[in-house]
């Protein structure tokens, strides 16, 4: 099948190549002419594990293209995806500019009967929004189809092959069917489709983000009380997690959440519901902890260092990244953490396996760069671990105290057993743990 994807970015990329895959004919649309160069040269411009590959692998076989010209991609598609950018507004809601105007060069662009699909995630009514723009300026016969991406950053080329589920919102029977049948080769271990409404799909994608959100600022908030009465979360968590209705994903408590998604989507949910007249209580707390959670690392030092303390001092930082598999720091716990210590007078050195780059954009000179996580420890005042890479799960501790000034960690992630830290020889900070 023909199929032009709008956007390419970290949604649109995952889906145009993933379909590709299958033996779709597949063009990428974009407006930024140098990133479409790069692309056609191989050269992709996020770090998702996995995609380079498949990039590369379809791009040669002929089955996808990348181009700037939306009306001829369009024009030759009977399946359009609009995966372009919603930011986030002042008062939170979705800026549907984009969407908006892909909607209307697509309708310019049509020519015979087309299935437009939904794929940026964008607030309830947005699918009606694209037809009536579509609709303002053509004839020709349409459908649109609401579809929300659940992809992980880190696991997104994993997701899409093998999701766990599809969700289509369609009114029109034609275009489920068709949309069904796209998604048809990705589904042969398992039957997990649902149809619905268009309106039901486009709350799914932020119910479910709002929905783990919750999971993680509960959990932080356990954790601090885990701290003030002296009981262990890590015990805690287990036995939460062990009730078969709760399970335990997104149970870890850590240094806040961040990435594109989790904050944006519960901010425009809320702008939603107040649009609506509702308040939703829940989220709001769920932000305020979350915020408040990503000063965590910060105040430990402070309580240990002293208010004045951290001035002229040397601190590593161990992650970078919201999370690990990505290079993306949008919301990442890491920036206010550095932005502190740089405010406090201290100096910071700073490693991650993927994500310098996108750090010396954000900070520039301002801090120094480890290409290694050792070299990110020598001589230090202290060392903050703040993303969970697997690197940083088991290093060589001896080495690394022997590396340090002073054999401090503030461990924002929970990776190490505070009894095993205490008998090497290090005062460790964690998150609501016990040590015995």
């Amino acid at each position: 099948m023909n199929i032009a994807v709008i956007g390419t970015g970290y949604v649109g990329l995952v889906v145009g190549t993933g379909f590709s895959d299958f033996g779709n004919d597949v063009t990428c649309v974009d407006v930024d002419e140098a990133k479409i160069e790069a692309l056609r040269r191989g050269e992709i411009p996020i770090y998702e594990p996995g995609l380079e590959e498949l990039v590369e692998r379809n791009v040669r076989a002929g089955r996808l293209h990348f181009t700037t010209d939306l009306r001829e991609a369009v024009r030759n598609a009977r399946v359009v995806f609009i995966a372009v950018q919603t930011p986030e507004g002042e008062d939170g809601s979705a800026d549907l500019q984009y969407v908006l105007q892909a909607a209307r060069q697509i309708g310019e662009a049509i020519e015979d009967y087309t299935v437009v699909v939904q794929k940026s995630t964008a607030p309830v009514g947005t699918t009606d929004r694209i037809a009536a723009e579509i609709a303002k300026v053509t004839e020709v016969p349409f459908d649109v189809v609401a579809n929300p991406e659940f992809l992980r950053q880190g696991a997104a080329v994993d997701d899409f092959l093998s999701p766990d589920r599809i969700v289509i919102g369609a009114d029109s029977e034609r275009a489920r069917d068709l949309v069904a049948s796209l998604y048809a080769p990705f589904l042969r271990k398992s039957d997990r489709i649902l149809f619905m409404d268009p309106r039901s799909a486009e709350l799914c994608k932020y119910a479910a983000n709002a929905m783990l959100a919750t999971r993680i600022s509960f959990m932080n908030e356990i954790a601090r009380l885990c701290e003030r009465v002296g009981a262990d979360v890590e015990h805690v968590r287990r036995g939460v997690a062990a009730d078969n209705r709760i399970g335990p994903a997104f149970l870890f408590p850590g240094p806040g959440f961040g990435g594109s998604c989790f904050p944006k989507d519960m901010r425009a949910l809320r702008a939603t519901a107040r649009e609506h007249g509702l308040d939703l209580a829940i989220l709001r707390a769920v932000d305020e902890v979350n915020e408040e959670q990503k000063t965590m690392l910060l105040r430990k030092a402070i309580r240990y260092f002293g208010e004045r303390g951290l001035a002229e001092k040397t601190f590593g930082v161990w992650g970078l990244a919201f999370k690990p598999k990505t290079d993306d720091m949008r919301g990442a716990s890491s920036i206010p953490l550095i932005e502190g210590l740089l405010g406090k007078g201290a100096t910071v050195i700073a490693h991650d396996p993927v994500a310098m780059p996108t750090a010396k954009r954000i900070f520039g000179d301002r801090i120094l760069y480890a290409d290694s996580p050792y070299k990110a420890a020598e001589g230090v005042d202290a060392l903050f671990v703040v993303t969970e890479w697997h690197e940083f799960r088991r290093p060589d501790f001896e080495r690394l105290r022997a590396s340090m000034k002073s054999p401090v960690i503030f461990d924002g992630r929970n990776l190490y057993e505070p009894k095993e830290m205490k008998e090497l020889g290090f005062q460790y900070h964690a998150f609501g743990r016990r040590a015995r």
